[in-house]
């Protein structure tokens, strides 16, 4: 077998399980593990994969702007929001960061709710606008236009002086073992401190960020008070459960 082959074949067991242990795809191929070790160096160095210890885990969707996401899987989004609803309780203090599954949460939120929702998302607090009972802290600093997000010291310090019932965390990328990741330091910062002042934290994610890495790490996934998605592998599922996360898991 040609080494192009091989790590096609890699590829396609990425795209279906989500990570590769190497010692398993020696004995698949018949080879050494130091030659799956270079095969797997080879696919990290060109973005495909993201290497981890044992093997490798799938790098998830690409990082593109916040315009572009807004167009993807929205229907699925939407349900996902619809299905977070419930577990956002009216009178407490709530964070929502951004993405575009946490936009659409806030459109969903009933106009008559009641809370404060702190929030470092220009788009997020655009939304709730017309929400007379909803107190909106706007979190300052510098504007990520990727993910139209404020980011830096003077969110890091505001929000240091905070503490709130419940985080709603966007994410990028989702690993039962890893934790939660994202591409960017300056992100992983801010949205580490928002867990860390939580009560609890709920995370949103579609399917195609399950079991996938970034290499800047906010927190272990164990920090998890909910996890709301659609259409996950069973084994998936299983594995965040063990870790006394609670999984909501509907089909859409």
């Amino acid at each position: 077998m040609l080494k192009e082959e091989r790590q096609q074949m890699i590829l396609d067991l990425l795209e279906k399980d989500k990570k590769v242990i190497a010692s398993n795809l020696s004995q698949h191929f018949n080879v050494s593990e130091d030659t799956i070790r270079r095969d797997l160096k080879e696919l990290d160095q060109k973005g495909q994969v993201k290497r981890v210890h044992s093997g490798a885990l799938s790098v998830g969707p690409p990082v593109t702007s916040f315009h572009y996401r807004q167009n993807i899987s929205s229907e699925i989004k939407v349900n996902l929001a619809k299905k977070t609803l419930p577990f956002l309780k009216e009178d407490s203090t709530i964070i929502i960061d951004g993405g575009t599954t946490n936009l659409l949460l806030a459109k969903q939120i009933p106009l008559d709710f009641r809370a404060t929702v702190i929030t470092n998302s220009p788009p997020v607090a655009m939304a709730l606008e017309l929400h007379n009972n909803i107190e909106v802290i706007m979190i300052g600093g510098t504007l990520y236009k990727e993910s139209m997000v404020n980011l830096g010291i003077e969110t890091f310090q505001a929000l240091q002086m905070m503490r709130a019932d419940t985080y709603v965390t966007g994410i990028y990328n989702i690993d039962a073992q890893m934790g939660i990741s994202v591409p960017t330091i300056a992100e992983a910062q801010i949205k580490r401190i928002m867990t860390e002042i939580s009560t609890e934290t709920i995370a949103i994610a579609t399917a195609d960020k399950l079991g996938t890495i970034s290499k800047n790490i906010v927190t272990p996934s164990e920090n998890l008070t909910y996890l709301i998605t659609e259409n996950a592998k069973e084994n998936v599922v299983k594995e965040f459960t063990q870790r006394d996360i609670i999984v909501i898991n509907d089909s859409l």
